[in-house]
């Protein structure tokens, strides 16, 4: 309920009507439960026989929203006219219970918004964020939103930040919720203004929040006005906060609502006659009562003003063509290699950038292409097809493992140049940034951003691919359930790099047995790419496909340079991404298959290469979700003389993809083909500290694979005559 806080209507009211009247055309809102459903209808104009629908038991949100979400979660999109005639759009973006973790969300849809107007951008599209005090004082979202602020690539031009100051977090006094005098008091460390006001006096808050978003406006800078009210209740109707609040809950139970106070205040002014006030709110609970007696009109009717609702589509193994022709490629690679006039470019990176474009053009034989050119290649692909490309993380611009160098660094004054930003006139546009060092805010930004741009390939990276987790609320609430809860279709891109290379706990593992527990009803796309030609169709595919889902993509590290994992110039130019690879030269005659994914294909490769067994092939899982089980299927019934399939993995046997792709395997094995799980001993930890205990272990997996069959000097004298 929003009893006690009721002044926030006429508040956002005037917000709105006011922002108009400065040129704002466009708001993005984000705000937790509380009072919710209020400005939904108060201020978003979402019909109330929709709501009450809603909260009927006999309301089934699986005829239009798939599974649905709870009615204090849901998003809204309103296109309308001001009160004083000006055009406006205002969004309200959906969240979970997390509070706070729509924040950045909402600053990357109305980013992505202001980038779409061009110069004005940020007069135009306002971003509002409603706070709890309790929340906006303990969650840390808040403050990695916060510093996206005055960015290159995330700054809004300012927020408006309204606090339902409750003065009470569920059942937490403020004594206990926050070190601070005011739960504002973030504030000050960005210099933004904060207004004080009490809900008790509705004409000064409306005052207040007109010069906020004056300021905004003039100064381009986040402004807070903190509400100070109570809440009438406790966390919810049914609750008793008299528990542990006693003596103030006593007050405020003797206290008259705003709407009276304020009722009274006009009437004693002469201002409002007591019996219109008492006819208008009779009015309105008429109003109400007739809205409640048409909830069986039909759902689909009534919701067709929500957020767009887009059925849920399964995953087609249909491939796509993503090839492009040789002669682009050399063109654009000529493009992304020519050094400015007068650029002083390290000479390590020149010598890089010259090697590149000899992967592509120039006599041959031609240099293979690494993972980097491959990667380069694929978004200068899309930007040279008019798509436009945003890469954004920590350290991406030179990429973790200096790969990429999206951006070259002038020796001598320091001038940054894009060489994918100057492949041609009327190519797509490119954005790289290095972010602020956060998992949790740069992500959730991102999602915003792809969510307002459908049409642009929008990608996060993380350093490394443990530090996900520092996302987690994210992905878990958004990225992995956006679709079946609220419609959401979106694209979202994220690289996490993986491998096990004996470089600790920390850095080896991106989780992906989190994200296939994830996974269900086609609502993500994992894939560990193997070549730098599979990351290529991998890449154009994403945007190239209708439907759109985010994607998981495990990619390397020690295999960024390792001489196997090349691709060459024909496997960009022909084919497509394929989610199962065969081995590339097997035995004459097979025996056994072991199925594996990622960087441990290239350790069994060199094993096998040693002469440990004439009778494997190695196939490779490029594509963990969806599985294409068909195409399984087809390559292990090929082998008629098959006797045993093994799943190996670099990853602990509780870890990695072994747990989820067995399952897919089980129903596939041939009659009378045995099956083994292969993997590093059960573990808490995703791999150990030491390098020595690293490479034994990969001795012993090893060994589990090819220890059985090794040849005896006879089988490898014969093999040499």
């Amino acid at each position: 309920s929003i009893e006690g806080a009721e002044t926030l209507i006429p508040m956002m009211g005037a917000i709105i009507d006011k922002g108009a009247e400065l040129g704002v055309s466009e708001f993005f809102l984000g705000m937790a439960h509380r009072g919710r459903l209020n400005v939904l209808t108060n201020i978003l104009e979402k019909p109330y026989a929709v709501i009450f629908a809603e909260f009927d038991e006999n309301h089934r949100p699986d005829s239009i929203e798939q599974s649905g979400d709870v009615k204090y979660h849901k998003g809204f999109f309103s296109d309308t006219i001001s009160t004083h005639g000006h055009k406006i759009l205002v969004t309200l973006t959906p969240n979970p219970s997390h509070l706070e973790a729509v924040d950045p969300v909402v600053e990357g849809q109305a980013y992505a918004r202001q980038k779409i107007l061009g110069e004005k951008g940020k007069q135009l599209v306002l971003p509002i964020l409603i706070h709890g005090d309790a929340a906006l004082a303990g969650q840390g979202i808040v403050y990695e939103t916060m510093q996206m602020g005055g960015l290159e690539g995330y700054g809004t031009g300012g927020t408006l930040h309204l606090v339902i100051n409750n003065q009470i977090g569920f059942t937490t006094l403020p004594k206990d919720s926050r070190s601070t005098l005011y739960c504002t008091d973030i504030a000050k460390a960005f210099d933004a203004p904060v207004f004080h006001v009490n809900a008790e006096d509705p004409e000064n808050c409306v005052r207040a929040v007109h010069l906020a978003i004056e300021i905004r406006q003039k100064f381009g800078c986040d402004v807070f006005v903190d509400l100070i009210c109570y809440r009438k209740y406790g966390h919810n109707e049914t609750d008793e906060p008299a528990f542990t609040q006693p003596k103030k809950y006593q007050i405020i139970s003797n206290k008259k609502s705003i709407r009276e106070i304020y009722r009274e205040q006009l009437i004693g002014q002469g201002i409002l006659e007591k019996n219109i006030a008492e006819n208008l709110e009779a009015e309105f609970r008429n109003s109400l009562q007739e809205d409640l007696k048409g909830i069986a009109v039909n759902d689909k009717k009534m919701l067709e003003n929500e957020l767009p609702d887009v059925l849920p589509e399964k995953f087609s193994f249909h491939h796509i063509q993503t090839g492009v022709q040789l002669g682009i490629l050399q063109e654009i690679a000529e493009k992304f290699s020519t050094i400015p006039d007068g650029f002083s470019l390290h000479p390590k990176l020149e010598r890089i950038v010259k090697e590149r474009l000899t992967m592509i053009k120039g006599p041959e034989p031609l240099k293979p292409i690494d993972w980097g050119m491959a990667e380069t290649l694929a978004y200068g692909s899309l930007l040279w097809e008019g798509v436009n490309v945003r890469l954004s993380g920590q350290d991406s611009c030179r990429g973790t493992f200096s790969h990429r160098h999206a951006m070259w660094m002038d020796q001598k004054n320091e001038t940054p140049y894009y060489p994918l930003k100057n492949l041609k006139q009327g190519q797509g546009s490119f954005e790289v940034y290095n972010s602020l060092l956060s998992e949790f805010g740069v992500l959730g930004f991102e999602l915003g951003y792809s969510l307002a741009r459908p049409d642009a390939l929008v990608i996060w990276e993380a350093q490394f691919g443990d530090f996900c987790n520092g996302a987690q609320v994210i992905i878990d609430q958004f990225i992995s359930t956006g679709e079946q809860k609220w419609s959401q279709q979106f694209g979202l891109v994220m690289l996490l790099p993986h491998g096990y290379e004996g470089q600790g706990p920390e850095h080896s593992s991106g989780r992906m047995e989190r994200f296939l527990t994830l996974a269900g009803q086609s609502n993500l796309c994992i894939a560990n790419p193997s070549t730098p030609a599979q990351l290529f169709h991998l890449l154009r595919r994403q945007q190239m496909q209708k439907v759109k889902k985010p994607l998981v993509v495990f990619t390397p590290k020690a295999l960024l340079r390792h001489p196997e994992c090349v691709s060459h110039p024909q496997d960009l130019s022909m084919g497509s991404f394929q989610e199962i690879l065969d081995d590339p030269s097997p035995p004459d005659v097979v025996r056994r298959i072991a199925i594996c994914s990622g960087h441990i294909y290239y350790d069994l490769i060199a094993e096998k290469h040693k002469g440990a067994s004439d009778d494997l092939a190695i196939l490779r899982v490029e594509q963990l979700y969806p599985f294409n089980a068909e195409k399984m299927k087809e390559l292990l019934n090929k082998h008629q003389t098959l006797e045993s399939v093994c799943w190996i993995q670099e990853e602990p046997g509780n870890m990695g993809a072994g747990q989820s792709i067995c399952q897919e395997l089980s129903g596939l094995l041939p009659k009378d083909v045995t099956f083994r799980y292969i993997a590093r001993p059960r573990s808490a930890s995703p791999a150990v500290g030491s390098y020595v205990m690293h490479k034994k272990q990969l001795k012993d997996l090893l060994a589990s694979l090819f220890g059985e069959h090794k040849p005896s000097i006879f089988d490898i004298a014969a093999k040499k005559k």
